[in-house]
């Protein structure tokens, strides 16, 4: 789950270390640094994973034999593992920073205009307006659907107990002969 390095982090950006390669590496664009970070935090939740998994398996020295050589093997692993999430760090820094600066001529947009929504009063007649007009036209017409189907429903029922009455009114005749 390792993500090749940027060239700006102070690595070799890869097996190509020529300047065709920084050179790729410095035309990238937002959309792919936003990837790479994201990569980037996926590799750092790992990381922290593993070193949280290191630390519940790790016993205190505090007076039980222990064997030195086992201690020493996962202390190194816990320290190796620290070595590399301060790198992914410092190389999410990298693309948090070059993201703003691909992005700092950008006009950021309102929330609210993001979010559609109808306004009680009316006084916002905006394109973005239409879509929840639309869906509130149609919780109305789906509300006057149901209102009528519960009416037919109604007059349904009634017709089927005027039957019933009709029917047990029959047979109590025809009985009664």
């Amino acid at each position: 789950m390792s993500t090749p390095p940027l060239a700006a982090s102070g690595m070799a950006p890869g097996p190509f270390g020529g300047p065709q390669a920084q050179q790729a590496a410095r035309e990238v664009n937002t959309a792919s640094l936003c990837r790479i970070g994201q990569e980037t935090v996926q590799d750092i939740v790992y990381r922290t994973m593993e070193i949280f998994q290191l630390l519940r398996n790790m016993q205190l020295p505090n007076g039980v034999t222990y064997h030195t050589g086992t201690y020493q093997d996962r202390l190194a692993k816990l320290q190796d593992h620290l070595r590399q999430l301060s790198i992914l760090f410092r190389k999410l820094r990298l693309v948090y920073d070059k993201c703003n600066e691909n992005c700092g001529g950008m006009d950021p947009i309102p929330v609210e205009q993001l979010i559609p929504y109808v306004e009680e009063d009316g006084s916002k007649n905006d394109d973005r307006a239409g879509p929840p007009r639309f869906a509130s036209e149609e919780r109305r017409e789906i509300a006057e659907v149901n209102k009528k189907l519960k009416q037919k429903n109604q007059q349904l029922k009634q017709i089927m107990d005027q039957l019933r009455n009709l029917i047990w009114d029959i047979n109590a005749m025809l009985a009664m002969r």
